[in-house]
């Protein structure tokens, strides 16, 4: 370490949501839980392979008394959408 500095470590402290901004998150939250239980819904209604955990490109293995199954496809446009989800959010708090 080079002398003549410290390392300062911030006291550690709780932050308090405010009631409304308790309420709005809850009301997200339940939203999104909302929309989540909608879409999986309406998938039943989308062409077999191009249900949700059956696109292609995921990897199914099955054989007598084994099934092996990696959703990479569905995993990779997951990670796709909820980049850029975070990325509108940031978006739009910053403007």
């Amino acid at each position: 370490m080079v002398e003549g500095t410290e390392l300062e470590v911030p006291a550690a402290h709780h932050v308090m949501l405010e009631p409304s901004a308790l309420a709005k998150t809850l009301l997200f939250i339940g939203l999104a839980i909302i929309a989540l239980g909608a879409l999986i819904w309406l998938t039943q209604y989308l062409p077999e392979n191009f249900r949700p955990f059956r696109l292609p490109g995921d990897i199914r293995i099955e054989r007598d008394g084994f099934r092996f199954y990696f959703p990479i496809t569905t995993m990779v446009l997951l990670s796709l959408l909820g980049t850029g989800v975070v990325w509108l959010v940031r978006w739009w708090k910053g403007s």
